[in-house]
């Protein structure tokens, strides 16, 4: 059986080993490729400033990778009895190179190591979540030039109100995912810095070069302070927890939305066929289970950072084994969402639209803002107009010829789908994801002189 890194002389209780590593070997399985591509940096620059030689760091390098395309494949394993990912890479390393892949852990504690993972496995996952929240909001943003001049009710207090559109519908969630992908944005923005080189949250008396690693693996910049960079963990957490948050807020709604608006009594919209249920009594029903778990799914997703936080909050600074807990609850948020984001997008594009809603006459007093609106701008005074059509209402009177007539900005006749879209371009680019991707595939790519 392997040793444990921190091992001496007596053996851990079982019982306590087994509360004590939990899940850890379960969701070190999603951070193994980045613990590698960490551990390559690293021992680059451990090379650069003299505790490696060449020849090691070839020797490791080229082991590195191939431990690297099996995590890639999904062939990684963590043994039995060893205690995490980054165990389990040190003892194949030693296996294939002796006593040399114990020199890949100088200058580093596994408290920097975790953090460095997590970092490098968050913002890949971000990369990923934000391509597939811009596919939605092109999905989104096509629906709503598709069916731009297709009138519906609005609704305040789920009572009638004025008129509004699918072209207005459907570009106020693609607006919303503008926002929604900012904050994630910023998020991300936190997540990728260094913290490789802070140990165990005190430095290291070797003369490591930290702005050589930063560089290495992509980061924007590191986290400058030692003790700062181990404080970070479970904020860095918590704040890209408020950005999945935020993303599956609006899904939820979205959801919400296409539910009512999909029963009968609205018939505003029919979801696709395939993505309903049937009862096992009720012969008629089509029920719109897929949406239904969306937005149960991402309102879990939204308690997530309040989790993160209960485990987090009362802790000092330095390192505690509280911190082991978030990665059970983080690290499988991800895919949720994901999934949650591909579904929604199936069936926004396959939706289908009922274009004739206001033909009937139980919505025409949508319509009364308008005619108020119109005698306003023929000269009677506004409340007067407002008074006026009250009392054609109250008697039975009102009247409408149900066109709107809106020119300003974000309105039914003018939904600014382009300016929308320019902010979400915008926010795309900010992210500037090329640098970290260059990065990486230059590290996994390098040659040997």
């Amino acid at each position: 059986m392997a040793q444990k890194l921190w091992e001496k002389n007596v053996q851990v209780n079982k019982d306590i080993e087994r509360f004590t590593v939990g899940r850890d070997r379960e969701m070190d399985l999603f951070l193994a490729k980045h613990d590698v591509m960490g551990s390559m940096a690293h021992i680059t620059m451990l090379e650069s400033i003299g505790l490696l030689s060449s020849e090691e760091l070839q020797l490791l390098l080229t082991e590195l990778k191939k431990i690297y395309h099996q995590a890639e494949q999904g062939n990684f394993e963590i043994e039995e009895g060893v205690e995490d990912v980054h165990s389990q890479v040190e003892l194949m390393l030693t296996r294939s190179l002796g006593d040399v892949g114990k020199k890949i852990h100088s200058g580093r504690s596994r408290n920097d190591q975790v953090l460095l993972d997590l970092k490098l496995f968050t913002r890949a996952q971000i990369k990923e979540i934000a391509d597939q929240v811009e596919t939605l909001f092109r999905v989104l943003i096509n629906q709503s030039e598709r069916y731009r001049d297709v009138l519906m009710p609005g609704y305040t207090h789920l009572q009638i109100a004025m008129p509004s559109s699918f072209g207005l519908w459907f570009g106020a969630y693609a607006e919303s995912l503008v926002d929604d992908l900012l904050f994630l944005q910023a998020a991300y923005k936190m997540c990728n810095r260094n913290p490789l080189g802070s140990a165990a949250g005190y430095g290291s008396s070797f003369p490591l070069n930290r702005s050589m690693t930063t560089e290495l693996l992509g980061f924007d910049t590191m986290n400058y302070n030692v003790v700062y960079a181990q404080m970070g963990r479970g904020k860095m957490e918590r704040n890209v927890a408020f950005a999945l948050a935020s993303i599956a807020g609006t899904i939820s709604k979205l959801a919400y939305d296409a539910c009512l608006y999909n029963s009968q009594n609205f018939g505003f919209v029919k979801l696709p066929d395939d993505c309903t249920t049937g009862s096992s009594i009720m012969p008629h029903k089509k029920n719109p289970d897929v949406f239904e778990l969306t937005r149960a799914k991402c309102n879990k997703l939204q308690a997530l950072p309040q989790q993160i936080m209960m485990i987090a909050n009362n802790l000092p600074s330095g390192y505690f084994r509280d911190l082991q807990i978030i990665k059970e609850i983080f690290i499988p948020a991800f895919q949720e969402l994901k999934d949650c984001l591909e579904m929604t997008t199936y069936i926004m594009k396959e939706i289908k639209v009922n274009e004739h809603i206001l033909d009937d006459d139980k919505y025409l007093l949508i319509f009364s803002v308008e005619e108020v609106n119109r005698l306003a701008r023929e000269g009677m005074p506004f409340r007067d107009a407002y008074k006026k059509v009250g009392l054609d209402i109250e008697a039975g009177n009102f009247s409408h010829d149900k066109q709107v007539h809106h020119t300003h900005e974000g309105s039914i006749g003018n939904l600014s789908n382009e300016a929308i879209t320019m902010l979400m371009q915008s926010v795309i680019e900010g992210f500037d994801f090329e640098r970290m991707e260059a990065a990486e595939k230059a590290l996994l790519n390098k040659k040997f002189s």
